[in-house]
Order: C-alpha cells, then structure tokens, then sequence
C-alpha cells in the first residue's frame, strides 16, 4: 500500500513539474509580446476542454485537461494575403490550409488593434518572442540543475572499501559468486578489508576514484597500496592481475553500448558517496548534458526501428530509448519507490525535470513550422530579404508570408503526433524501467 502511494506521489510531482515547464515556457512568449505591444487574448497551459481560466485585463488565463503541451494566442500572426484580405476564400486544399491559418491569426481582431499585430513588429522583436519560450525551458534547466548538483550534490565512486572480492572474474560474465578454478583476488590475498580507504598508490597520493582507478588498469604486478583503517596508514603489497573490465572513452566514462577491455585488477568495490559539486563541475556537467541533448535530437530519427520493434515485435527496449511523458511519468513513479536516500532520489527528480526541459528548448529551436524555430527562420529570413533589397536599392519586400509554409507545418505537425502516438504505445506496452 505504501509503495503504491509513493508511486502516486511520483505521477503528481511529475504532473506539476509538467505543467511548471509549460507554463514557464509560455510566460516568456507572454512576457515578451506584451512588452513589444503584440495583443494576447489567450494564455493557456495545456489542450482540451478548459477546466479553469479567469480574465485578467485584455489576457485569458487558463489550464486545459490535457497536460501535454500549451500556446499562447497573439493577433496577427500572418501578414494579410497578396489582396489585403484575411478570409478563407479558396477551394484548393493546399491553398485552404494557408488561408485557413491566416484567418485563424484574425479571430479576435478588435478596433484599434492594427498596430498591435505581431507580424507588424520588427523581425528581431519577433525573434526575441518566439525564443523566449524555449529560452525560459533552458534557464529553468541551468536553475535546477546548478540547485541541485551544488547543494544537494551527486552520488558518485570514492577510494573507499565497500566489499573486497575473493576471487577474480570476468566482468565480462557478470556474475558475482565464485567458482572452482577463479584464482584469488590480489585485494583478497593482500588483506585489504572493508571500510579501507586507499590513500596512496605506488606512494601517490590519490583522492579521489577517477585517478585511482586509471592507476589500477594501468598497473599489472606488485604495488603499493597505503590505506587508512582504524585512524592509522597501512601499506599493502598486492600483486595485480590481468582481468577483463569495461573499456573506458577519453574522458574516463564507460562506453556504451559497453564493451571490455583488458587492463590491471586489484579486486574491490568502491564505496559511493553524495557529495555537492563544484561551479566548475556543474558547468561542465552542464555542457555534456546539452551536447547529449543535441546528439540525441540528431539519431532520433534512427531510433524509431527499434524502438517500433520494442512496441510491435519482440525487441528489447533500449535504455536511451526515446521516452515521452507517460513514460517519464512512470520512471519518476519508480523512482518514489527505490530503496535510496531522500536526497539521492530528489536529485534523480530533477534530473528529470533538466532532460524534459533541456528537450523542450532543443526541440522547440528546429527551424521548422509549427515550432518556435520555424517562426523565428522565418522572422530571420525576412530581415535578410529586406537588407538584401536596401543594400541592391530594390523595392521592399515586405514581411515574409510565413502562412505559405502551412501546407509543410501540417506534415510536420503529422509527423511529430506518429512519433509521439509511437512512444506512447511503447511506454504503456514495453516502458523503460528503473527497476
């Protein structure tokens, strides 16, 4: 009963940190139109039937039943068609999208509003609205995860003794007991013993785990092991070994899929620790996390066989599957129920909130309609037409019809809601699990 209430806690602590990045995200767009004048009638945080709105001056305020995303309704979105006019008029199906996107930009125009329209303002003021929403995801990332990795901290490997082993195995095998024939392990035949903390190797000082572990696989032979235990330093002489553990890349970080290598093996486990990063650590933390983000963003499109055969055939899911929000929201339930220190699964959270946020801005800045990204090329390539016929002394352009591009928004729009229906179905038939 109460791992099922702690589940239940997880869906509702993810279900309003949802509806915070939402609403954070619209507030810039919001925020930033009201400064340039653009008119708002609507702000709304989610789709659906509205369960709740009050009007505040000339802005609705409002939250829909379904959390799955959120708009803003500014006036004017696109200029008026070739003959001036905003009404649908055309029985082309093609022609019909533009204009019936054009018209749905006029709904609720009302007198005075003519210099209150967005397309009317400057493109750089239209590129500071349209990013301002993938903007606000990114700093609530950087806040959350700076908060968290500075104060709370990260669990990570010490030169602390957790467990000696006895023998030497393969990890490759990934078993732990051992069997007739596995030799002794050099830690085991050394006397090293739990709650050891490894202070020096070779008479190097070494503090903490990157620098003693790259020293271990580097060494085959005797060494020198000095320990502190029971207030006092004891040298070991262990004799290391050959062994087959998993390969590391350049910046000392397991690859993966992973893989094996031979290299030097005393034969212990390392005590993990919570401890708080530093500026510098966070920052470069923070740096891998976007550069993942935008490699991630980059083989989406050559995930989708395998994540397809995860929900239609009998494939495996992947563990850097993509994963939508009903799947988040099942991981963060797991997550309220793992055997861990509150800290530990508080940082884990927010964690998780940085990924959907850290998405949220990388998504939102491709270049294509309906996205930020596509308003803000559009808005972009405007301003380049227009310096284009100044420079060359040619008649204005005028703004870029960005209502043109609707037929393609559509199919983009059609892309996108296959993929999620896709991750859906795979998160409700074959999730990714913590547990």
């Amino acid at each position: 009963m109460t791992e099922m209430l702690l589940y239940i806690a997880g869906l509702v602590l993810f279900a309003l940190g949802l509806l915070v990045s939402i609403a954070w995200h619209e507030l810039g767009h919001l925020s930033t139109a009201k400064l340039f004048g653009i008119r708002v009638p609507q702000y709304m945080v989610g789709f659906g039937p509205t369960i709740w709105s009050r009007k505040r001056g000339e802005t609705e305020y409002g939250i829909k039943a379904i959390p799955a995303g959120g708009y803003i309704r500014m006036i004017g979105m696109f200029p008026p068609g070739e003959d001036g006019k905003i009404e649908a008029r055309s029985t082309s199906p093609w022609r019909s999208m533009i204009e019936d996107a054009r018209e749905a930009s006029y709904e609720e125009l009302e007198p005075g509003d003519e210099t209150r329209l967005f397309y009317t303002r400057k493109p750089w003021k239209r590129v500071i609205v349209m990013f301002a929403g993938p903007f606000m995801n990114l700093v609530l990332a950087v806040a959350l995860f700076f908060g968290s990795m500075m104060t709370l901290g990260v669990e990570g490997q010490t030169t602390g003794v957790a467990a000696v082993q006895k023998c030497v195995i393969k990890q490759s095998e990934k078993r732990e007991k051992c069997a007739a024939g596995d030799p002794v392990s050099p830690a085991f035949k050394a006397g090293l013993k739990d709650g050891d903390k490894i202070v020096a190797f070779n008479g190097t000082p070494v503090s903490d785990w990157d620098t003693l572990s790259d020293r271990i696989r580097d060494t085959i032979g005797p060494a020198t092991v000095t320990v502190e235990r029971a207030g006092q330093r004891v040298d070991l002489h262990p004799d290391l070994v050959s062994n087959e553990v998993p390969k590391k890349d350049e910046d000392g970080k397991v690859v993966q899929p992973v893989d094996y290598e031979p290299a030097g093996y005393l034969g212990f486990q390392s005590r993990t620790e919570v401890a708080p990063l530093s500026f510098g650590e966070t920052t470069d933390r923070m740096g891998d996390l976007l550069e993942n983000g935008v490699h991630s963003v980059i083989a989406l499109p050559g995930k989708i066989p395998g994540l397809w055969d995860a929900t239609f055939g009998d494939g495996e899911r992947a563990d850097d599957s993509p994963v939508g929000v009903v799947g988040a929201a099942r991981i963060t339930g797991e997550l309220m129920t793992v055997e861990a220190p509150p800290t530990t699964i508080l940082v884990m959270f927010m964690n998780l909130l940085v990924g959907f946020n850290v998405s949220l801005f990388l998504f939102n800045m491709l270049p294509l309609l309906p996205l930020d990204g596509g308003h803000i090329a559009g808005a972009l390539w405007e301003s380049v037409r227009r310096h284009t016929a100044r420079i060359f002394k040619r008649p204005d352009p005028g703004p870029f019809d960005v209502a043109k591009l609707m037929p393609a928004a559509y199919v983009v729009a059609g892309v996108f809601v296959c993929f999620t229906l896709l991750v859906l179905a795979a998160d409700l038939v074959n999730p990714v699990k913590i547990t």
